[in-house]
C-alpha cells in the first residue's frame, strides 16, 4: 500500500515538472501566431503530445524488459535530469507561464503581421512534443515498473495536465520552486535504480545477459 502510493506521488510530481517544456515550446509558437490562430495551435501541440505519450508507452512497456535497455533507459533519464537541472536554474517554468498566458491573450504575444506559418508552428510543436513526449513517457514507465494501472494513471493525468492546466502548472512553479527540486530528486533516484537493475537484475540485467551468453564466469 506505502509502496503504490509512494509511485503514484512520484508519478505526479514527474508529470508536473516535465510538462514545463510542453507548455515553453507550444505557448512560444502559438504565441508568435496572429491571435485568431492561436487556440487551434495549443490544441493541435495538446493533441500530438497525447498520442505521442500513447505511442512510446507501448513502446517503452515492451523494449524496457529487453536485457540493456533498462541501463540505456536509466541513461536516457538521467540525461532528462540534467536537463531538468538547467531549466530550474535558468527559470525555464517562469518563461513558460508567460508564454502560455501571451499565447492565450488575444491582446499579448505578438499580434503585428503573422511572423511564421500556422504550418510552420506546427511543426516546431510536434518536433518538441517527440523529445518531451519521450522523456515524460520514461520517467512514468520507469516508475510503474510493469504495473499497468500506474502507466495509464501517469499518461491520462500527464494529458489532462497540458490540457486543462499547463498555465496554471506553470505558475505553480514558478511561485514554489521547491516543487521543481523534488521531482528532479524523485527522477534522480528513479534514473539511478533503473541504471542499478539494467546492471545487477536477475532477469533483465546486463550482467545476467552476459552470464547467460557465456561471456561471464
Amino acid at each position: 500500500m506505502l509502496e503504490n502510493i509512494i509511485d503514484l506521488g512520484s508519478i505526479i510530481i514527474a508529470d508536473i515538472v516535465l510538462s514545463g517544456d510542453n507548455a515553453l515550446i507550444i505557448g512560444m509558437a502559438a504565441a508568435g501566431l496572429a491571435p485568431e490562430l492561436r487556440k487551434k495551435a495549443i490544441l493541435f501541440g495538446m493533441v500530438v503530445a497525447a498520442v505521442l505519450r500513447v505511442v512510446f508507452a507501448l513502446i517503452a512497456t515492451k523494449l524496457l524488459g529487453i536485457p540493456g535497455l533498462l541501463l540505456l533507459g536509466g541513461l536516457l533519464l538521467l540525461w532528462v535530469c540534467w536537463g531538468l537541472y538547467k531549466e530550474i536554474r535558468a527559470h525555464t517554468d517562469e518563461d513558460a507561464m508567460h508564454a502560455m498566458e501571451d499565447a492565450e491573450n488575444p491582446d499579448a504575444g505578438y499580434t503585428g503581421k503573422p511572423r511564421r506559418t500556422m504550418g510552420q508552428a506546427l511543426t516546431a510543436i510536434t518536433i518538441a512534443d517527440v523529445s518531451m513526449s519521450l522523456d515524460n513517457v520514461l520517467a512514468v514507465a520507469a516508475i510503474a515498473d510493469g504495473d499497468t494501472n500506474k502507466l495509464i494513471f501517469g499518461l491520462g493525468l500527464a494529458i489532462v495536465l497540458m490540457a486543462f492546466a499547463a498555465t496554471l502548472i506553470m505558475k505553480l512553479l514558478t511561485k514554489y520552486p521547491w516543487i521543481s527540486w523534488a521531482g528532479l530528486v524523485v527522477l534522480l533516484y528513479v534514473a539511478l535504480e533503473m541504471l542499478y537493475r539494467g546492471i545487477f537484475d536477475e532477469t533483465n540485467g546486463i550482467l545476467a545477459f552476459l552470464k547467460t551468453a557465456g561471456m561471464l564466469g
